[in-house]
């Protein structure tokens, strides 16, 4: 067990050393008068609101899970803002969003401990500066904010998007077996996906691929992870008295989420401009609309209104609307929402019903589907916004199709990767925790912690041997 933590030790250890050798350049923290101050106060402000967002899944996640397992759920998110900061700084940033390469991943080295990211905008005269200093071109789209606020920006949402996944195998995975898939996932996964659709040069970009705020990036990436998660760890071992521990958490956690997603929608403008509060606009609605549909569905099916419901509602509809905020209308907002909430609800409702994998909070009914839907309406709805000021733009059915390509691409790419990301770190470490760790949660075997008035127990965590771990799979 030690040294599994002594590998990550020397590794932070060996980045604060080499965090030294790193300066600042002259000026990089002089702000030019090319920047746009209410750019730059809003983006302050979608950035913190971001943030935000994830201590709410955490509390989303946390109030879902039963008693004995509610911290370590809710540590899984909140570990990902510790570990993907360090990851971003360190070249993550430069994966995503570097020189490009194949038009599949950006050059680690050009933002390497965040070299060249200060207050300077990229605009065509500084792309040209910077690009003579680290000796090729930096394909970012010009905007009015500066370079550090638009990686900070984006690093919010390399945090939220593994912390999604880990809904799928609550109550059952060993924590240090999620630390290790976690970090490989945001490099291997996350910051490819996160180039081909955001970066100029990206693969979807050239295909006139469109993702306003991550319905592709974040949520359908999420979701699949979350599949391939749920298919590879298996069922737990007893889902019996499996109620939620604490509705207010998810309530308090559903409400935290819908105002981060005013950051997360609206300031993927990039700007405080009329973009953003249409995508402000349409993130609220969308959020009422899909609430209120899936209570009044549920209750058209037979079931009482619930807390639950209402939540889980709202995050759909917020999913929903994400890929295409700011290039629709209200109204389509409203038309878009209710659909998907109607079949990420029926969605629910199968999974529950099949017993066919153990996505225990849901995370592919909701966030993957969601987000695919919510790419394939934009893909009808968002052409003629981009159409409307480009004379050469591709036709209209090659603007849809090109959108269900790009979910292809992303399924196979995400799930396989994924799958094989979960087979990796299983043969490193073990990810499923024994039938006994199981059994008196996680909070107990994973951290040695407790929630509430959970009956005390002196057991710690056993590591388990193969046999025990088959053992446990056999019998869930």
């Amino acid at each position: 067990m030690k040294k599994r933590w002594m590998i990550l030790f020397t590794i932070m250890t060996a980045i604060s050393v080499l965090g030294l050798f790193v300066s600042a350049r002259e000026g990089q923290f002089d702000m030019s008068n090319e920047n746009l101050y209410a750019n730059v106060a809003w983006m302050i402000t979608a950035t913190i609101f971001v943030l935000m967002m994830t201590p709410g899944l955490a509390f989303f996640y946390g109030g879902m899970v039963r008693a004995k397992n509610v911290i370590s759920t809710m540590l899984q998110s909140f570990i990902v803002m510790g570990v993907v900061s360090v990851i971003w700084v360190v070249f993550g940033f430069g994966l995503a969003f570097g020189d490009d390469i194949w038009h599949i991943i950006g050059n680690p080295v050009d933002f390497f401990m965040f070299d060249h990211v200060g207050v300077q905008n990229v605009t065509a005269a500084e792309s040209e500066r910077i690009a003579e200093e680290v000796g090729g071109a930096i394909g970012l789209a010009t905007t009015t904010i500066p370079l550090a606020l638009f990686a900070l920006f984006q690093m919010k949402f390399a945090i939220i998007t593994p912390s999604l996944v880990t809904g799928s195998f609550a109550e059952r995975v060993r924590f240090s077996g999620y630390l290790v898939f976690m970090i490989l996932w945001v490099i291997i996964v996350y910051c490819p996906l996160a180039h081909c659709t955001w970066h100029p040069d990206g693969l979807f970009a050239m295909m006139h691929v469109h993702d306003f705020a991550g319905g592709i990036v974040v949520h359908a990436a999420s979701g699949i992870a979350a599949l391939a998660g749920a298919l590879f760890l298996g069922k737990r071992t007893s889902v019996k008295n499996a109620k939620p521990a604490n509705v207010p958490f998810v309530l308090l956690g559903a409400a935290l989420l819908w105002l981060g997603w005013f950051g997360f929608n609206g300031g993927s403008s990039l700007a405080a401009d009329g973009i953003a509060v249409s995508a402000f606009l349409n993130t609220n609605t969308a959020a009422a609309t899909a609430m209120v549909t899936w209570v009044v569905f549920d209750a058209l099916r037979g079931h009482k209104p619930s807390a639950m419901g209402a939540a889980i509602g709202a995050v759909v509809g917020l999913v929903a609307i994400t890929p295409c905020a700011g290039w629709v209308t209200v109204g389509q907002s409203i038309f878009i929402s209710f659909c998907i909430t109607l079949c990420c609800n029926m969605a629910v409702t199968w999974k529950n019903a099949s017993h066919t994998f153990d996505d225990a909070l849901d995370v592919f009914p909701t966030h993957g589907l969601g987000g695919i839907l919510g790419t394939v309406f934009t893909g009808i709805f968002a052409y003629d916004f981009f159409a409307k000021d480009d004379p050469g733009m591709i036709s209209h059915t090659e603007f849809f199709w090109n959108h269900i390509l790009a979910l292809l691409i992303v399924f196979v790419y995400t799930f396989i990767m994924s799958y094989f990301l979960y087979w990796i770190t299983n043969k490193m470490i073990p990810m499923r925790v024994s039938r006994h760790s199981e059994e008196i949660g996680l909070d107990k075997s994973q951290h040695d912690e407790e929630y509430g008035n959970e009956p005390t127990t002196e057991i710690a965590e056993d590591t388990p041997t193969e046999a025990d771990w088959f053992r446990g799979m056999e019998q869930s």
